[in-house]
């Protein structure tokens, strides 16, 4: 495994995919935060008004520390917001305090999801915390030439596959917060055309974290499934 040249380019291509993502949404997120709305609101001042203009009452407004680390916890149903988005007033700060009350929207609608990434969690967890110690374990049983080589490949990519199936469920669940932010904040006369341009360039490039999360994780899942043999033949 350690050698084979092809499992190297495929955590080559899955670094360069994050780096590359990271470096957009942080250099994206440091442009438009210097941009201030015409409208003066903080980022919790906008994500207050959504929530009310949604009918949504029962969601609390946290400001959380460090950049970028804003979610919403459907649990307790609390919007946390980093300082930088919490108390800014710029296109940045709107747009990622309405995208974590898209999370909120499809929260109280019920979105399916939504719902279904959160009954994922704790198989996908589950899964991808065994799965590399199934996987070893078919590789030095021979992987599919053998027959409980083949079965243990089966299971260990069987278990990689729930996070894969996390990340890509993560893609429409956030595509749709991101449009429900951008909708309602048009909509509330929130944001002038130009400033949701801005907002969403933020967004997009928010987005191709998950994406390079999702894409990273199916090459190496099916990396694993032909170097264990499960098809194409077993690559030594």
């Amino acid at each position: 495994m350690y050698f084979d040249p092809l499992y190297w380019v495929v955590i080559g291509v899955g670094m360069a995919l994050s780096l590359w993502a990271q470096f957009r949404v942080k250099s994206t997120f440091a442009k438009y935060s210097q941009l201030a709305t015409g409208s003066g609101l903080t980022g919790a001042e906008v994500a207050k008004n959504i929530l009310r203009a949604s009918g949504i009452h029962d969601v609390t407004i946290e400001p959380v520390q460090g950049s970028l680390t804003d979610h919403y916890d459907p649990r307790g149903k609390v919007l946390r917001l980093s300082e930088p988005v919490f108390g800014g007033r710029s296109m940045a700060a709107a747009g990622i305090a309405a995208h974590e009350v898209g999370h909120a929207i499809q929260h109280a609608t019920g979105n399916a999801w939504l719902k279904f990434r959160s009954a994922w969690v704790p198989v996908a967890n589950l899964g991808g915390g065994i799965s590399m110690l199934v996987i070893i374990a078919a590789l030095m049983m021979g992987g599919a030439a053998t027959a409980m080589g083949g079965k243990l490949a089966i299971l260990g990519v069987a278990l990689f596959a729930t996070t894969t199936i996390f990340t890509l469920v993560t893609l429409p669940v956030e595509f749709d917060a991101s449009r429900r932010a951008l909708a309602t904040l048009q909509q509330g006369g929130l944001m002038s055309g130009e400033e949701l341009g801005g907002a969403k360039k933020v967004l997009d490039a928010a987005a191709m974290t998950y994406i390079a999360a999702a894409a990273t994780s199916l090459l190496t899942l099916l990396y694993w499934a032909s170097h264990l043999g499960l098809f194409g033949g077993r690559r030594d």
